[in-house]
């Protein structure tokens, strides 16, 4: 089994800044895809940024320039940095990753609980 913890939410201003934390821990044999996605009142859950295990990242229009993916393997974690926050980014933000739990199996998804952002002023 494997868990994955977010941390780094809160209520920012617009123009302000957050940085999102998410570190998987379980039976971990590697992970290929981790990612961001957000959810807004009322809205279905969308992908925000990935980020593959070589560092390959990709954006959605919407937080390009203004958002960045990364992350550190050796801890199996994921960040996002958001700058420039818009009223709009308000949502609960999820972290995902493909996990390889074992040689004999394939990846699985798993999901944080996520951790709600609010841009307000």
């Amino acid at each position: 089994q494997v868990q994955l913890v977010e941390s780094g939410g809160g209520l920012v201003e617009p123009g302000g800044s957050l940085r999102l934390s998410c570190t998987a821990s379980g039976t971990i044999l590697s992970i290929d895809v981790m990612g961001w996605y957000r959810q807004a009142p009322g809205k279905q859950r969308e992908s925000v940024a990935t980020i593959t295990s070589h560092g390959y990242k990709n954006y959605r229009d919407f937080v390009k320039g203004r958002f960045t993916i990364s992350r550190d393997n050796t801890k199996n974690a994921v960040y996002l940095e958001m700058n420039n926050l818009e009223p709009e980014d308000t949502a609960v933000y999820y972290c995902n990753a493909a996990v390889q739990e074992s040689l004999y199996t394939s990846d699985f998804e798993y999901w944080g609980q996520g951790t709600q952002v609010i841009v307000s002023s």
